[in-house]
């Protein structure tokens, strides 16, 4: 019956979520639940720290098969660190980090840290949530920077589509790029979440966009797919 065929897919799926979890030295697995339907993973129970939690998201995005992922952990401390303590670990964090510019301000409650401020490139507002997702007390980021970028650069649809051809970790044959005023579309279909999010991070890397909108389709193939030329298309 196909219910039976879907169920013993995402019974397989669940077995290999669950030993990819295991074997992923950034994520402590103990307490963390795996149910699958569809190829969607849900993700329940808790970790001790956010940067588990968004390891834990990419190492379920490594399977074959995963079309999404629902990703409910909570983040638990051992040890509650106070906002004032956090706050200022956070602020260092920012100083410290290359890409980030004095205009990105935070605030902290209960554990939760507010990027706001003014960044001109998508790669700087990343590079704010990348410096603090591994402190010590962060239960979650919530990242309000406006990017308000140059208006300058010329051409940008060409040089994303050149960075999607030279990103050995993107097969561009079947992603479509079109230019919205300052964001990015990215059409079309991949093979993994890994393809998608480093297409996503190609597109983001080009000057003069403000946002990126990805809807490219994750369709993991069942079987190999015949070679066909084409270059990126032009919306």
């Amino acid at each position: 019956m196909a219910t039976m065929t879907l169920t013993d897919t995402d019974l397989r799926a669940r077995d290999a979520v669950v030993r990819q979890l295991d074997w992923d030295p950034d994520v402590d697995s103990s307490a963390i639940g795996v149910a699958v339907k569809g190829g969607v993973v849900t993700l329940t129970g808790f970790i001790d720290t956010y940067a588990g939690k968004l390891a834990a998201e990419r190492a379920v995005k490594r399977v074959h098969g995963v079309r999404a992922v629902a990703n409910d952990l909570q983040v638990r401390l051992a040890i509650e660190p106070s906002d004032a303590d956090l706050a200022r670990d956070v602020a260092r964090m920012l100083e410290l980090r290359i890409g980030v510019p004095e205009s990105v301000q935070a605030a902290v409650h209960h554990g939760y840290v507010t990027l706001t401020g003014a960044v001109s490139w998508i790669a700087q507002k990343g590079n704010a949530e990348k410096a603090v997702r591994h402190l010590r007390g962060v239960r979650g980021i919530f990242n309000h920077i406006e990017v308000t970028p140059d208006r300058t650069h010329r051409d940008v649809r060409r040089r994303i589509a050149e960075a999607l051809h030279h990103n050995a970790d993107v097969d561009a044959r079947h992603i479509s790029v079109a230019i919205e005023g300052e964001a990015v579309l990215l059409t079309g279909r991949v093979g993994s979440w890994l393809q998608r999010e480093a297409a996503e991070h190609a597109a983001a890397s080009a000057p003069g966009i403000r946002w990126v909108d990805n809807r490219i389709v994750v369709e993991p193939p069942d079987r190999p797919e015949p070679l066909e030329g084409g270059e990126i298309s032009e919306r």
